[in-house]
């Protein structure tokens, strides 16, 4: 009992959650084939996206901020790629272009949230409204499709073998974002700034500097996200991303990272968004309709959630 006492059970909560979802949709959904290496393949590929945007978005909530505008720099950089593929058909600047979207969506953001000291939730329900109003007049709500094969192998429906590009992707990303969060001190100055802010400055850390890159990182990786969308779907619209942000959030409360900041892991967020990528495919392969999809997932979401954020309050 006493080492049940000691350990930290909000540190284990998203391994606990994608065992417990795992093993109820093995049961529930074993006739329906969610066992079946092309579904979990399938899972994989479809989550990529939340996933690789959670890698960013684990940044901003470590320090202690939030990012609701990712759905708009998502669509904007997809829009992005897709017409510069179009009139340029030139994978490289396609690829620039739309990461230049996200890093200056990312930098206007915390600019904002750094020199004005609005709090980043209302900054970003600012510019998510903003963001996702330019990607509607962008190409007048018309989608734009991408004909260019070596860009949409790359990026979305491409194969390494029996492996998607989509989660090769996934991984090159985590890999990225947990160097940089664990191995440098760019990380360990988000952490700190999150955890104590006021510590943080007078122990010499420029935190309104590192609140700014934070949010760059964050909505690079969101940009990223709609590269690899837009390589998918074999075009761009404006409505790609549009309902991410939340389930993003989720994604990386789930997997550990303290919504009031000061601590968190990439690797937990990616397998929360794995989680929620279960629960949309279980769900949808049990014949659920949309609007009972929607109540479980956020049933289970909630659930989550709170055990994460429970345990956080008796740290």
């Amino acid at each position: 009992m006493q080492i049940l006492k000691k350990i930290n059970f909000r540190d284990y909560i998203v391994y606990i959650s994608f065992a417990v979802v795992f093993l109820a949709f093995s049961i529930l959904a074993y006739d329906k084939g969610f066992l079946k290496p092309s579904n979990l393949m399938n899972i994989l590929r479809q989550t990529s996206m939340i996933s690789v945007a959670a890698v960013g978005m684990t940044f901003a909530i470590s320090a202690g901020l939030i990012d609701l505008s990712t759905g708009g720099v998502t669509a904007m950089s997809a829009l992005t790629a897709a017409l510069v593929l179009k009139h340029m058909d030139n994978i490289f600047l396609a690829v620039i272009a739309a990461l230049a979207v996200g890093f200056i969506s990312g930098m206007l953001n915390g600019l904002v949230i750094a020199k004005v000291r609005i709090p980043a939730f209302l900054v970003t329900l600012g510019t998510s409204a903003i963001f996702t109003g330019i990607a509607r007049v962008m190409t007048n709500l018309e989608a734009v499709p991408i004909s260019n094969n070596t860009f949409n192998n790359i990026f979305g429906s491409g194969d390494l073998g029996p492996i998607s590009s989509l989660f090769i992707w996934t991984i090159v990303v985590t890999v990225m974002g947990h160097i940089l969060y664990k191995k440098t001190s760019f990380g360990r100055a988000v952490l700190a700034v999150g955890g104590n802010e006021p510590a943080a400055r007078y122990s010499g850390i420029k935190t309104q500097r590192i609140k700014m890159w934070a949010m760059v990182i964050c909505a690079l990786c969101a940009a990223f996200a709609g590269i690899l969308y837009a390589g998918r779907t074999h075009g761009a619209r404006y409505t790609l991303g549009e309902t991410d942000s939340m389930n993003i959030i989720a994604a990386v409360v789930i997997g550990g990272t303290s919504f009031s900041g000061g601590k968190g892991t990439i690797i937990g967020a990616i397998i929360g968004s794995w989680v929620i990528g279960m629960l949309n495919n279980g769900l949808l392969l049990m014949g659920l309709s949309v609007s009972e999809q929607m109540i479980a997932r956020g049933i289970v979401i909630i659930i989550a959630v709170s055990l994460s954020l429970r345990e956080a309050k008796n740290d």
